[in-house]
């Protein structure tokens, strides 16, 4: 059983820069679908909502939203979250929670804030890394 590597629709195409945005593996039990960081870039490598971090993090989980549903996945099978979030922009928080909200409502996943100095380009002040999600025998 080997992992297979998904190229979502709508998403930047990352192999040019050595990584996927989606590998399936599979297990004894079904899959384990993997995501990559998720940043605010649409299709074409453009920022979204530059120096806006709400608007960053809502691009990026809208990308995840994507990522996941290439491979029959949803948000709502996200356990965890992974919020990278540029120092200078930590005391954003209030637009960062307003953004989950938006997005999960009432019923969030968990996650974890970590502030860094720097995100891999300097327009992006939020990076979002999920969980691995599982695909059961079933497909769910």
């Amino acid at each position: 059983m080997s992992r297979t590597v998904n190229v979502p629709a709508g998403i930047f195409d990352s192999r040019p820069y050595g990584f996927a945005q989606v590998v399936v593996v599979p297990t004894p039990v079904g899959d384990a679908v993997h995501v990559s960081g998720q940043v605010a870039w649409d299709a074409e490598e453009n920022i979204v909502g530059a120096g806006d971090i709400g608007r960053q993090l809502r691009k990026s989980l809208e990308n995840l939203a994507a990522a996941l549903g290439s491979v029959g996945a949803t948000l709502d099978q996200v356990g965890s979250l992974r919020l990278y979030i540029k120092q200078s922009h930590m005391h954003e928080g209030k637009a960062i929670g307003d953004a989950l909200k938006s997005v999960f409502g009432d019923n969030p996943p968990c996650s974890t804030w970590i502030g860094v100095p720097n995100l891999a380009d300097d327009d992006f002040l939020i990076e979002v890394e999920p969980s691995p999600v599982f695909r059961w025998g079933d497909g769910q």
